[in-house]
């Protein structure tokens, strides 16, 4: 049963776009906090988090609660307007938890115990932690559950703990209980047969820890989808306490971009509010449509808006290099992320450190102060956001094509005795999209089972695990009557990671018109395969297509040479390569013209972003010289309060938000 929609992100949004910050005064004496306000005023600021990494201060020792600092801290955001995302501080926990209750840390797989010093030091199958967690959460919620500042709930921070102790030991063998009820099943599931590793008893069941040689991929993938759901548990478990309290208020637990380590489709489901950390690096010449992944993935996620949670004003402290955005960057990727459906514009963090391990990562007010640049274009953010946030606040986002994509696929395809390691899902997944972006058609995200009835046409990059239901869906979406395009490695396993009869799933091999698939043959770093039209990457395939194949592109020279590197059969296409990046966008743009879809804007010069939210049209320069887009008839441009005719002028990192 779906869990009831509770409140959404509107509820705490009330018609504008919020901007602001984690803000952590505690690092700071009273006084500061008055002069902070003074700032976030003037640069526009209407919502910061507070306490996210706050539990040693709440709780200084077990069972304690110091709350005056907070409960000043509330007041005043709410006497100068600003709303407060309010955070339950279990991300990290006091180290006197660690020291009393050294089960509550994590260990990888080598045994090494994870020790406090740093965050996220805590075992998701800790039955003390996850006390603890409850009794601060509890408390949190029953002060401030009626404060008039409180406009969110944020918990946690980041889920990304692994952990193969012997509590997750033991929980994990109560969670594969549960999955599949006899040891015979999951003897079965696993594939024990090989390697004689059959299981004779429960207790003989461990987490994937070190192994001489390589771990066994089902095994390995149960425990992705272990950990995912432990995690989950307890985002859930807070959820619940705050919800009890505030069932009126939003919650929300912020994700990592693209990261591997939860099934974003079922915790999505699990929150009022999707909430995404953004951290682009300025020097990738692809950054902006790396973004603009991240953005589609998580406004498909929350089926509608969503929250930038974090990203950076200049530069982080985590690269090899930390380079500061250039002047103009942070305003246009923000707007990009409006652009895509945010409703939240949010940094980490306010005011930078001074101390700590993130002191030299940005802020919104940084080491440079009130005339620094940082804060002068935050400021100049702000008054954007508020110009634009009353029409764009709220609306949706129309989009014709699909990109499918599945976590469990993800960690599947992920193993270590896989025929290839150049081979990375993110970075195919990034392929076939930023192809799609760089035409200037605006996609969503899909699950392999999700009704994909609406969409003119979908693409699946790389989908090497498929369930039954999603190869049945599939196959529905093309009779249909929709065009689906599928990559290589697509329905090779079942749902138990079992390789498909023939090297894949039957029907899909009919319903791309493939008769044989005899061999994969991946290509070594840096060669390619010549092909009709175009040179391949990354991998190659033998295959015999079958005859009511309707078109096909043929592989040149070498071991395959006249086999087909492009297969269609009706309106179902199957890629046995990877295109090179500008091949792979002429294919894509070609396939999706056929089935009927448009690009934002034609025309349009290299480097500029069109997207369409509501009745608005954003254009975004992500190059450094003017350019001029093209644009039959009038528009205001509500950035800058002018008229335009025929035309609109961008300057280095430009932006212009245009209403007909």
């Amino acid at each position: 049963m779906d869990r009831p929609r509770g409140p959404v992100l509107a509820d705490a949004a009330r018609g504008r776009i919020l901007f602001g910050g984690d803000y952590n005064p505690e690092q700071w004496p009273e006084e500061t906090w008055h002069e902070d306000v003074r700032l976030m005023k003037e640069a526009g600021v209407n919502t910061v988090t507070l306490g996210v990494f706050s539990w040693a201060r709440l709780e200084p020792r077990p069972g304690e609660r110091e709350f005056g600092w907070l409960d000043t801290l509330m007041d005043l955001m709410h006497d100068n307007g600003v709303g407060v995302v309010l955070a339950t501080p279990t991300a990290s926990p006091p180290p006197w938890m660690g020291r009393l209750h050294p089960e509550t840390l994590p260990r990888d797989a080598d045994g090494h115990v994870e020790w406090w010093g740093g965050r996220q030091h805590f075992s998701h199958s800790s039955a003390v932690y996850r006390r603890y967690a409850a009794a601060i959460t509890e408390d949190l919620a029953a002060r401030y559950g009626s404060h008039p500042a409180l406009t969110m709930w944020h918990i946690n921070n980041e889920y990304c703990t692994f952990d193969h102790g012997d509590e997750a030991a033991a929980a994990f063998r109560r969670w594969l209980r549960d999955r599949y009820g006899t040891l015979d099943a999951l003897n079965t599931a696993w594939g024990t047969a090989f390697w004689s590793q059959g299981y004779d008893c429960w207790e003989g069941v461990l987490p994937p820890r070190r192994a001489h040689y390589l771990n066994n991929p089902s095994q390995v993938l149960d425990f992705r989808r272990f950990t995912s759901d432990m995690l989950l548990e307890c985002f859930t478990a807070e959820r619940d306490i705050v919800a009890r309290h505030t069932p009126h208020i939003p919650v929300t637990t912020n994700f990592m971009p693209l990261w591997t380590g939860q099934d974003g489709w079922r915790w999505a489901e699990e929150e009022d509010v999707v909430s995404v950390d953004l951290y682009p690096d300025s020097r990738d010449p692809l950054a902006p449509r790396s973004a603009a992944l991240v953005q589609d993935l998580t406004r498909s996620q929350a089926r509608g808006p969503w929250m930038v949670m974090e990203q950076a004003a200049g530069g982080v402290s985590w690269r090899g290099v930390n380079q500061p955005k250039p002047r103009g960057l942070n305003r246009l990727w923000s707007l990009q992320a409006v652009a895509r459906g945010a409703d939240a514009v949010c940094y980490f963090q306010w005011r930078q450190s001074r101390q700590g391990a993130e002191k030299f990562h940005s802020a919104m007010l940084g080491h440079a102060g009130p005339r620094g640049r940082a804060f002068q274009e935050v400021k100049r953010l702000g008054a954007d956001l508020a110009r634009i946030g009353g029409e764009v606040a709220g609306t949706g986002i129309g989009a014709d094509v699909a990109v499918l994509h599945d976590w469990h696929a993800w960690w599947a395809g992920d193993q270590q005795g896989r025929p290839s390691t150049e081979v990375e899902y993110g970075a195919v997944l990034s392929a076939w999209h930023g192809a799609l972006w760089e035409s200037a058609v605006t996609c969503d995200f899909a699950h392999p089972e999700h009704d994909l009835s609406g969409y003119r046409m979908v693409v699946a990059p790389q989908l090497y695990l498929l369930t039954d239901a999603a190869v049945d869906n599939l196959l529905a979406y093309v009779r249909g009557g929709g065009t689906l395009v599928a990559g290589f490695l697509t329905g090779t396993a079942d749902q138990d990671d079992r390789i498909r009869p023939g090297g894949m799933d039957p029907r899909l091999r009919e319903l791309f018109g493939i008769g044989v698939l005899h061999e994969w043959w991946p290509l070594p770093p840096g060669e390619h395969v010549d092909c009709e039209g175009f040179s391949g990457t990354l991998w190659s395939e033998e295959i015999d297509a079958a005859d009511t194949v309707s078109e096909t592109l043929a592989y040149r020279g070498g071991e395959l040479d006249g086999m087909p590197a492009v297969l269609r059969r009706d309106r179902a296409w199957y890629l046995s390569t990877l295109p090179e990046p500008r091949a792979l966008r002429d294919l894509l743009a070609r396939i999706a013209a056929g089935a009927g879809v448009s690009p934002v804007l034609d025309g349009l010069p290299p480097g500029v972003e069109a997207v369409r939210r509501g009745g608005l049209l954003f254009l975004l320069n992500h190059g450094r010289a003017p350019v001029t887009v093209p644009l039959p008839g009038r528009h205001l441009d509500l950035l800058s309060g002018t008229a335009v005719t025929d035309g609109v002028a961008l300057g280095r990192y430009g932006a212009a938000v245009l209403r007909p």
